[in-house]
Parts: structure tokens; C-alpha cells; sequence
């Protein structure tokens, strides 16, 4: 009897550990990671002609005002992004994908 009640509260004791040595989700792809994969999809996009200089230049400016406001929110959290920030950061770089995907296949060349 006392074999079982010992290998039961080893049991009890082990099952949260267990639940812990799980392997992490992936983690989502970062926010400079975006912006690297999107400044290579520009840098594709002139390459190939499939974007022209103004496109280019409007979707830079752009870009460029996106990394001026995460600094400011940087700057508000001493170096950190709130999750809030990170959700603002995340939406604007959607748009801008959407942008680049559609200004490099609106036919027009350089």
C-alpha cells in the first residue's frame, strides 16, 4: 500500500513538469525578419522591372515611415514593443505587403 501511494504522488508531482517539457509553438516570424523579406521582395520587384521608380520610391517612403514610428514606440517603452505597438507594426506591414504584391503585378513596367 505504501509502494502505490508513493508512486502515485511521484506521479502527481511529475505530471506538470511533463506538461512543461512540451516543445514551443514556433515563434512568429519577427518584426525585422518582415521587414527584411518585404525590402527583398522590393529589391525583386526592381530587378525584374515588375516595379517602377515611383512605386518604388512611394512604397519606401512608406516603409521608412513605418521604422520612424516603431522607434518612437520604442523610445516610449525604453527599447521594448508593447503588444498593442507590436499589433499597429504587424498591420501596417500587412498593407504594405499588400501594396508591393499589388504594385508588382499591376502590369505596368519600367
Amino acid at each position: 500500500m505504501n509502494f502505490k501511494h508513493s508512486l502515485l504522488a511521484a506521479a502527481l508531482i511529475l505530471a506538470p513538469v511533463c506538461t512543461f517539457a512540451q516543445t514551443p509553438a514556433p515563434a512568429q516570424p519577427t518584426i525585422n525578419q518582415r521587414k527584411a523579406d518585404q525590402q527583398q521582395r522590393i529589391g525583386n520587384g526592381v530587378k525584374s522591372g515588375q516595379l517602377t521608380a515611383r512605386e518604388t520610391g512611394h512604397i519606401e517612403h512608406q516603409e521608412a515611415g513605418i521604422n520612424k514610428e516603431e522607434r518612437g514606440m520604442r523610445a516610449q517603452d525604453n527599447g521594448h514593443l508593447t503588444r498593442q505597438d507590436r499589433k499597429t507594426i504587424n498591420r501596417q506591414q500587412n498593407k504594405e505587403s499588400k501594396r508591393i504584391y499589388r504594385d508588382k503585378h499591376n502590369a505596368r513596367v519600367r
